[in-house]
């Protein structure tokens, strides 16, 4: 007989794992969101308390919106495209500079059902974490529709978030790196 794999922990567990590590750390998160629209500071947003720990968001769907509110270089966007490793990277750096925040997560991705290349097939997300003296960069490709990716692309950061602020945490079982 095969054991089933234990419970991914929800949304809901991952962001209030997330609440209790900041708070103990006395750090502050900002979000840059592209094609979660907003998912994860609502997601953060959701729990009561959220003022003590979260600090802002920002949705910047166009590369106008990275450029103007995250100072992504439009260099860098012209020659990648807006889901890339440089977008991430800047995106999280700019979300730093321009919050009162020690804690930063951006994603940019193909959410789809349209919008894939074979380079870039939908499912495909860069994150940039940024936690005290450590950025981190990270490509992955979530299975399913729109919603599932979005779904997915919230969770993974949370679960990223947890371990690099050391708490202990699983993403989800559909992410390929």
């Amino acid at each position: 007989m095969t054991q089933a794999p234990s419970p991914q922990p929800s949304t809901h567990d991952l962001s209030r794992r997330l609440a209790e590590l900041l708070l103990q750390q006395q750090l502050k998160l900002v979000t840059a969101e592209s094609c979660t629209g907003g998912m994860i500071a609502a997601a953060c947003t959701d729990l009561a308390g959220s003022s003590a720990w979260f600090e802002r968001g920002f949705v910047t769907y166009s590369n106008e919106a990275k450029i103007e509110l995250l100072g992504v270089e439009e260099r860098i966007l012209r020659r990648a495209g807006a889901v890339c490793e440089g977008v991430a990277r800047a995106m999280v750096q700019g979300a730093l500079a321009h919050a009162k925040a020690q804690v930063a997560v951006a994603v940019t991705g193909v959410a789809g059902p349209t919008g894939g290349s074979p380079a870039k097939p939908v499912g495909t997300v860069w994150f940039g974490f940024a936690v005290p003296g450590h950025v981190v960069t990270e490509k992955c490709r979530f299975a399913g529709d729109r919603a599932a990716v979005r779904a997915a692309t919230v969770a993974h950061a949370f679960a990223r978030l947890v371990e690099l602020l050391g708490g202990p945490a699983r993403t989800p079982a559909d992410v390929r790196r």
